[in-house]
């Protein structure tokens, strides 16, 4: 028997998958951001994080610091291999939702919306 069913009829397994590997290392580097003081969402701070200025955290642990470090480079090549499996418009939006979601779980400890 075979599936004949659209592909957007089916159920997105692929993109669950995704979804599931983006908010663990997202929780992830929510929580760690908590633990340095970092409002890792104003913008500049993930670029000042990514360049080990660990003058942006509001207190000094320097074992978070650097495990937030490596998972900010980590969702970054998680990103690009999603960009190319999903789609840019797809993976976007699915950054969107996380963000939506650590945001509601946060709230401004993960610093202020884009104007």
């Amino acid at each position: 028997m075979t599936d004949t069913a659209a592909p957007d009829e089916r159920p997105n397994y692929r993109n669950a998958r995704w979804m599931k590997h983006f908010d663990e290392i997202d929780r992830e580097i929510a929580q760690l951001a908590a633990v340095c003081k970092i409002q890792i969402l104003d913008p500049g701070v993930i670029e000042r994080v990514l360049q080990k200025d660990t003058l942006v955290c509001g207190t000094q642990n320097q074992r978070a610091f650097d495990k937030l470090r490596s998972l900010l480079m980590m969702h970054y090549s998680v990103r690009d291999k999603a960009v190319v499996a999903l789609g840019e418009k797809e993976t976007l939006a699915m950054m969107g939702e996380i963000v939506e979601r650590l945001r509601a779980r946060y709230g401004e400890r993960l610093g202020r919306p884009a104007a």
